[in-house]
């Protein structure tokens, strides 16, 4: 069979093409831009065409198409597939119709989903039950890969990250939920915070009799959804930063720094206690994990002959930003810290406006450097983009500091040239966002990797 993806390069996308080129399918797809994504799915056997989508790239002798849930309606390869009445499905769709054939563990919150989606894998890799993984993260672990395929007569277990962007996670039917956090977000799609809690209170309803829910109880928000699941005889179970010493026992092994990546670890815990994995499995495969890509990606980096410590972080909610900056200060403490924040998306800035204020105005760093918001195709409003800008923010922020917190430069090159003159070697330098930030860093900066 032929499966053709548009918008192949995306993280979770490209995962699923990865699934299915494993299960022998031909893969084709098509992508806006080369990515080392794209260049790795090349390479394993799939056919892309980078540029433009167009008509003609899709063959008519397609028997599936499945799509981003950023491609509109108007795509040209979309319409020419419902044309010829080829089988449609989106990546949520698609994705959930894997989840009726494996046990599936699903990972879903605000925040935290990569990372905790990891460990429950490692985990799970370690006891020797051989999932397949679908994660919106590269891990060494995979081989620098989003994807893993369960290979033996074991591999009955699927885990994957369920986002919530458009209710996609109400596509899938897992038997266990992780429920990591539950702030505002993606106010653009959901309009208020009440619509967002309903999402994923309708998604965890969604779990059978023996399904179990494994949440957070040190988040509020997660506490005040917890009381109207249970009357509906769900099984929960708790894990908590409370909980010291397990807290304790895990913060000794771990390589990650920061009690957000701490809280993650003890949920990846609780969920390999539901499935009865040994203690000690779990706690050696939790030692071992390296952390994930862009998700305080740690290297050290020589420019111009000086020696900096980098961290790329993928961090674009003001939480995430507040916390992996915290995180920072925590495992460099006697550094002197940079960050390029790039925000992701004008309506997000716009709705979390004050949080974003708070987070970057209480950031224990030396020097904090943002640049104009990444304009997200298909997803702003045009009255919101007259509205704010990131220059306003930065105003805003060192109004309320009483002195210039942040610096603003519009262009991420401005700021990576900013950057080239002025660091003296020895700093540690985050690059933040969701946006282009990272691969523009990685083409206007790199000299010279000291791995």
């Amino acid at each position: 069979m032929r499966v053709y993806f548009i918008g192949i390069g995306g993280i979770g996308l490209s995962a699923l093409a990865r699934y299915y080129l494993e299960k022998g399918y031909r893969v084709l797809g098509s992508d806006l831009a080369a990515s080392e994504i794209t260049d790795d799915l090349e390479k394993r056997g799939a056919r892309i065409f980078i540029g433009p989508h167009r008509a003609r790239n899709l063959p008519a002798e397609v028997d599936m198409v499945i799509y981003s849930p950023a491609v509109s309606e108007s795509n040209p390869e979309l319409r020419k597939a419902r044309r010829l009445k080829i089988k449609c499905r989106s990546y949520p769709q698609a994705l959930g119709e894997l989840t009726k054939k494996y046990f599936t563990i699903a990972v879903c919150g605000t925040h935290g989903k990569s990372t905790t989606t990891a460990m429950v894998a490692l985990i799970l890799v370690k006891a020797g039950l051989d999932p397949t993984v679908i994660v919106g993260t590269k891990l060494k672990e995979f081989g620098n890969s989003n994807f893993r395929m369960g290979k033996t007569s074991k591999s009955a277990i699927l885990v994957i990250e369920a986002d919530e962007y458009k209710a996609s996670f109400l596509e899938y039917w897992p038997e266990m939920i992780i429920l990591t956090s539950l702030e505002p977000d993606h106010l653009d799609y959901f309009k208020n915070f009440k619509n967002y809690l309903n999402a994923f209170k309708k998604f965890i309803l969604r779990l059978p009799k023996k399904g179990i829910l494994i949440a957070n109880g040190d988040d509020e928000n997660i506490s005040n959804l917890k009381s109207q699941i249970r009357e509906k005889g769900i099984e929960i179970q708790i894990y908590s930063l409370k909980q010291k010493k397990e807290a304790e026992r895990i913060k000794k092994i771990l390589k990650i720094p920061g009690r957000h990546n701490l809280s993650n670890a003890m949920a990846a815990l609780r969920a390999a206690r539901a499935l009865k994995i040994p203690e000690r499995i779990s706690f050696e495969a939790l030692s071992q994990y390296r952390g994930s890509w862009r998700r305080f990606q740690t290297k050290e980096q020589r420019i111009g002959g000086k020696r900096i410590k980098l961290i790329h972080d993928y961090g674009h909610h003001p939480t995430e930003v507040g916390v992996t900056l915290e995180a920072a200060r925590e495992k460099f403490p006697q550094k002197r810290i940079w960050c390029l924040f790039q925000p992701h998306q004008y309506q997000r800035t716009y709705y979390l406006w004050q949080e974003f204020i708070e987070a970057l105005g209480q950031a224990r760093v030396d020097e904090l450097i943002i640049t104009d918001i990444y304009d997200v195709a298909g997803r702003e409003d045009k009255a919101i983009k007259k509205k704010i800008s990131s220059k306003k923010l930065a105003e805003a922020v060192n109004a309320e500091k009483g002195r210039e917190k942040i610096k603003y430069i519009p262009s991420v090159e401005e700021a990576i040239d900013f950057l080239r003159k002025k660091i003296k070697g020895g700093e540690v330098i985050i690059i933040m966002g969701a946006g282009s930030i990272y691969s523009k860093f990685n083409k206007y900066f790199y000299e010279k990797n000291i791995e």
